[in-house]
């Protein structure tokens, strides 16, 4: 029953105010293996046409936890200077329901040892809510039956990198549309805060087959911030595993392989914050395949005076 509460009590206090802004984005512990999610920047980095989803249950054991799923698809098109990408996530928190779907596009460009890519994205986001009972009846903040609403949403990232580092800002729903809740006595407003994120990462080699990979990402809507440390080991390009703390929030451990173009990857979050006393923990999946484009041959020809 407290745990219920809990998350119904959170969900109506998102939507009961005059004008609300919005939660933070989803969070992923994996980031590192989904970074058009946050960047359009990156698209076109991989050299090839990459698909990646990944599944996430948040605070498992409370009842109406957040649940979310995030597919992205990415490409280098090398007739457009760039890469494209496409980005859809649905989540979910209780009553409330989330549907953002991105197109991309980045320009690449050299740029000392790296390339630079300088991406924007647009699409739009959606958020619904389900019917709601309310403790008081005829509650006129308590919407009577499902109400919907979408806005535009656009983003605009830059990302750069080489084979051993990586690095990048970004910043999305640029427009802060305000999304409409019909109620029983009015309209409220839910308006959609702009996000900011940086990222960071580098590949150190300890030896031919055992690479250090540390990395750092930060999620902020100016009102509160989210940051995560991570340092993983990716053994002969084949088997990694790591570790990652997420200030007052969680410590997330992960595991997974890279196979034939394959990635498949479980994090599991320990819960830190006070939440620990409800939940028992948060659960992720990745999978994600890469086909690299084929490097044209260079053909050379040769020819011998003998036979001009």
């Amino acid at each position: 029953m407290k745990r219920t509460f809990t998350i119904c009590t959170a969900v109506l206090l998102v939507f009961v105010g005059l004008s609300v802004q919005a939660q933070q984005d989803p969070q992923i512990s994996m980031y590192m293996y989904n970074r058009l999610h946050s960047n359009p920047g990156y698209a076109g980095s991989n050299g090839g046409i990459c698909a990646t989803a990944i599944l996430r249950e948040q605070w498992a054991g409370f009842d109406g936890n957040p649940q979310t799923g995030i597919l992205t698809v990415e490409s280098e098109v090398k007739a457009i200077h760039g890469g494209v990408g496409l980005s859809i996530t649905l989540d979910r928190l209780g009553a409330e329901s989330t549907l953002a779907a991105k197109l991309a596009y980045a320009f690449r460009l050299d740029l000392g040892p790296g390339t630079l890519g300088i991406g924007v994205e647009g699409g739009i986001i959606s958020r619904s809510l389900d019917t709601l009972t309310a403790i008081e009846a005829n509650d006129p903040n308590v919407p009577v039956e499902s109400s919907s609403d979408f806005v535009p949403d656009f983003g605009f990232g830059l990302y750069y990198h080489t084979d051993k580092l990586y690095f990048g800002i970004a910043s999305s729903h640029l427009s802060e549309g305000g999304l409409k809740l019909e109620t029983l006595s009015t309209t409220k407003v839910y308006n959609v805060a702009r996000h900011y994120y940086a990222m960071a990462g580098y590949n150190y080699d300890i030896t031919p087959t055992l690479q250090l990979r540390p990395s750092l990402f930060l999620k902020s809507d100016a009102a509160s911030t989210q940051f995560d440390i991570n340092l993983s080991l990716m053994y002969n390009q084949l088997v990694f595993a790591g570790v990652s703390y997420r200030v007052d929030d969680a410590v997330a451990v992960m595991a997974g392989v890279h196979w034939n173009g394959f990635k498949l990857g479980y994090c599991y979050d320990i819960t830190t914050s006070g939440l620990n006393n409800y939940s028992s923990g948060s659960h992720e999946i990745m999978l994600g395949y890469c086909y690299k484009w084929p490097t044209p041959s260079i053909n050379q020809q040769y020819r011998n005076v003998r036979f001009l």
